[in-house]
């Protein structure tokens, strides 16, 4: 019985551990597409994710990337305002949200490749 009981609190703790690896977003995505969207603007990715902490990431993100879009269109940067209203970004977001708070300036952590 107890063999039992283990084996199917085991299965399920890999099964939860499983669907939330798929759920999440994807840091590698994030920097590839910070490096493409934003690089040009904001510089390699080291000193992109260092320009706020990670709480100032995640509140830039927060609300459906509402604070994020906001500060981008007070640039008045075409380009990026196009950017942040596309399907896109939408799609990005998640990733790049990821990527930044990884490496926020308080994080500790460095994108191994700029």
């Amino acid at each position: 019985m107890f063999k039992k009981s283990l084996s199917i609190a085991l299965t399920s703790l890999i099964a939860v551990s499983a669907l939330t690896t798929f759920a999440s977003a994807d840091i590698k995505k994030g920097q590839k597409y910070y490096l493409k969207d934003c690089k040009k603007c904001h510089g390699n990715g080291t000193k992109g994710a260092a320009m706020m902490d990670q709480d100032e990431w995640a509140d830039m993100f927060a609300n459906d990337n509402e604070e994020i879009k906001a500060v981008h269109e007070d640039s008045e940067d075409a380009k990026a305002i196009k950017y942040f209203e596309s399907k896109k970004f939408e799609k990005h977001a998640p990733h790049l949200k990821d990527f930044l708070y990884e490496y926020g300036a308080d994080s500790g952590n460095v994108p191994a490749c700029g």
